[in-house]
This record gives C-alpha cells, sequence and structure tokens, in this order.
C-alpha cells in the first residue's frame, strides 16, 4: 500500500500537481517531541530513546518514505558516507520510517551500511508529532537537527532532494558546534 502510495505521489509531480506540504511545520526554537522507538543497526535491533541520545549530543533524525526505494537509498548512503563528519561533533544520525523493524533490520545492514540507526514508526506515531505524515504510514522526506536542549535546530523539507538533507543538516550541526563552513 506505501509503495503505491508514493508511486502516485510521483505520478502527480511529475504531471505538474504541487503538493501542500512543502515544508515540515515543526519550526527552530520548538520544543522537539520525545519518543522511544524501535531501531536497528547492523541488522540488531534496539530501543532508541531520544532524551538519552541527547545527552550526549544533538540528534540528526531523518523521516523517510519508504525503505529500499530508489531515492531513499540515496539518501541513506549519503547519510552513511557522512556519519563520521557528524559523530566529529558529536551528532547522533537516525533514519526513520513506517516500514516494520524486520525490513529497518535489512536496510540497516544493506543501505545504511551499518553506520546509524534506522528506527520503524509503523502507523507514524513519531511522523504525527512531527508534523511529517504525508499519506498512511508514509512521512514526508523531512530532516530534523535537534539541539541537546531538545529544541530544533533545523528542519528541512524536500521529497525529491534526498542529498541536501545531508548538506542542510550537517551545517546546522557545524552551526550549532560554533564551527560553521
Amino acid at each position: 500500500m506505501a509503495v503505491i502510495a508514493i508511486v502516485v505521489l510521483v505520478v502527480l509531480a511529475a504531471a505538474g500537481f504541487v503538493f501542500r506540504r512543502t515544508r515540515s511545520h515543526l519550526v527552530r526554537g520548538k520544543q522537539a517531541p520525545d519518543f522511544v522507538a524501535q531501531a536497528a543497526i547492523g541488522g540488531d535491533v534496539h530501543t532508541f530513546r531520544l532524551r538519552d541520545a541527547l545527552a550526549r549530543g544533538p540528534v540528526v533524525l531523518y523521516f523517510f518514505p519508504k525503505s529500499f526505494t530508489s531515492g531513499c537509498t540515496v539518501e541513506a548512503h549519503a547519510f552513511s558516507a557522512a556519519v563520521p563528519q557528524f559523530a566529529a561533533f558529536g551528532a547522533t544520525v537516525v533514519g526513520i520510517s513506517g516500514d516494520d523493524i524486520e525490513t529497518q533490520k535489512k536496510f540497516s545492514t544493506q543501505e545504511c551500511q551499518s553506520a546509524f540507526l534506522v528506527a520503524s514508526d509503523p502507523g507514524l506515531v513519531i511522523g504525527k508529532q512531527y508534523d511529517v505524515a504525508l499519506a498512511p504510514n508514509v512521512p514526508n522526506r523531512t530532516s530534523y537537527v535537534i539541539a541537546q536542549d531538545g529544541t530544533i535546530a533545523e528542519a528541512f523539507t524536500s521529497m525529491f532532494q534526498p542529498q541536501e538533507h545531508v548538506a542542510k543538516t550537517l551545517a546546522a550541526v557545524r552551526e550549532l558546534a560554533g564551527r560553521p563552513e
């Protein structure tokens, strides 16, 4: 069902329809909703707690529509390659979609290259808190940088520019560290 929704969105975009949801609605300075989710890295399942991750540094939380689709694979590869840069600033990267945890286990090894956690959000419970629900069980491609105090430091939404998410979030993490480019 989610694959059909993504195909419909792509067809509509190609036909020139403009989506009303072109940006995220959690703005800079707003408190990020706390959450707990099952997440996989290297095929192993862990419990991810936003509050615990923020105690260690900023969090890059990126929502993506569907595991193993072309744009989401490109985005996962780009984030994987940039994880050492994020880590240099103490930031944790977490991807999240509506896929089940079994799918995320595979995606974490094959496309995320075991570099970062990828969380499962069936029903978009978390996605709705972050105002990224685009279609049933399909989040809009939105990236957030959450500062250690739990506030949104950056929010970027673009369905068709998956690699831009890495550049925008890395710049925001650098700025939080006081070392803009």
